[in-house]
């Protein structure tokens, strides 16, 4: 303990004599070092986004979503690579309805229409749900009512208006009771959503709510669905429902092979898993270019030690002639360099995490549910980094300044 103090007092010292060399040395560190941070906070970040997005579609639930058939195309998704699929119908929601842990659910078509009311005319995405879906859904109304079962069912041209649509079309004054076109008919306002922002990337304030009903048949002309929602009694076994839910949708929709089949069963835990995934390769992918201005950087670190230690030799020279070992010199020079490292480790930590917050603080300003976190394991990977990195590219000039031989490093003077 006593040579590292030693050694750690001469390394603090020796870098104070050339303060601009030891600035530019620990300057490629630095960098690397709060990059490391940003990644890990950053991350932690759009996974927290992620993770909101994911939970406004409700907790407790398990997704159904079109696909086309392996046999025809990896594609996934209702209308990708020319192929539509048209399988998912009201009868397959009502269907799974009835899993013994099946709550509640409904169905979904999503089509762009244009909505007018006296001169204004917006374009908007039309989402025709069942009347379950304020039940199931985050979404909550802020003025009026949702439509009713019966109201789908009747196919009542009814209409509930996503929070910036209604006040682009009706600015500050009453829209309930009101009637908006689309597609050459009358809908009536009878509803009004509160603020919810964009999930993904649909912004649902700018959404048009109609009876599924409704929109199948007075606008889009089609009895297929997009995705359905089911809601769990009991979320800790959303993989046996999602299992069950599979039986009935193959047996509904004519299929034997499970490689055949056209649709997408997924519960929360997938689409965590999925996140969780992605997540993950992102945080390393990034690491790596990180890790690049990182060697970059002991590289730099390598070079000035060669120099130091050179610039040095009588000095050793010295210290060798009234009896220091080989390895009070070696820790001499592994410390300085471990010394400029961590200098740059705790810098490049303290610059990480503001440039952190203020990632989160700009993210907040632009409305996004940004939380500021700095995972502890940023810290240690940083700081780790900052360590192994001294170590890695201090040892070789050390060593270097431990093996002279006096005589000839005194001579040098």
């Amino acid at each position: 303990m006593h040579h590292f103090l030693n050694a750690f007092k001469i390394a603090w010292c020796s870098l104070g004599v050339n303060k601009a060399r030891t600035f530019l040395t620990i300057l490629g560190i630095v960098i690397g070092i709060t990059s490391i941070i940003i990644v890990y906070s950053a991350g932690e970040g759009i996974r927290g986004l992620m993770l909101g997005q994911i939970e406004s579609f409700g907790t407790n639930i398990i997704q159904t979503e079109v696909k086309v058939p392996s046999a025809k195309s990896s594609s996934q998704g209702g209308g990708h690579s020319g192929v539509q699929i048209t399988t998912l119908k009201l009868k397959d929601v009502e269907d799974l309805k009835n899993i013994s842990n099946v709550q509640n659910g409904y169905g979904a078509v999503m089509d762009q229409e244009q909505v007018a009311y006296g001169g204004e005319v917006k374009k908007v995405f039309a989402l025709g749900v069942n009347a379950s879906y304020i039940n199931i859904d985050s979404s909550e109304i802020a003025s009026g009512r949702f439509y009713s079962e019966s109201e789908d069912k009747s196919l009542a041209q009814v209409v509930v208006l996503g929070y910036k649509i209604n006040k682009d079309l009706f600015g500050d004054s009453d829209s309930l009771g009101k009637f908006v076109t689309l597609r050459k008919g009358k809908y009536q306002v009878i509803g009004v959503m509160k603020e919810k922002g964009k999930v993904m990337v649909m912004d649902f304030d700018n959404f048009v709510y109609l009876p599924i009903r409704t929109l199948q048949k007075k606008i889009t002309g089609m009895d297929h669905l997009m995705y359905m929602v089911h809601e769990l009694k009991d979320s800790t076994k959303a993989n046996n429902t999602a299992d069950e839910a599979r039986l009935i949708l193959r047996q509904n929709h004519d299929i034997s092979n499970p490689d055949k089949d056209d649709f997408r069963v997924v519960t929360m835990s997938d689409m965590m898993e999925t996140l969780d995934t992605i997540m993950g390769a992102l945080t390393i992918l990034l690491l790596a270019i990180v890790i690049i201005s990182l060697i970059v950087g002991g590289v730099g670190i390598l070079n000035v030690m060669y120099v130091v230690v050179s610039e040095r030799t009588s000095e050793i020279g010295l210290r060798k002639a009234v009896g220091a070992g080989y390895r009070e010199i070696m820790w001499q020079f592994l410390v300085e360099a471990i010394v400029i490292t961590l200098l740059g480790g705790i810098v490049g930590v303290v610059l990480g995490v503001i440039a952190s917050w203020l990632i989160a603080w700009g993210a907040r300003i632009y409305g996004l549910d940004w939380v500021f976190i700095v995972p502890v394991k940023a810290y240690v990977v940083a700081l780790g980094f900052s360590l192994l990195f001294g170590i890695f590219f201090g040892i070789q000039p050390a060593r270097k300044a431990a093996k002279m031989d006096p005589i000839v490093a005194l001579r040098k003077e």
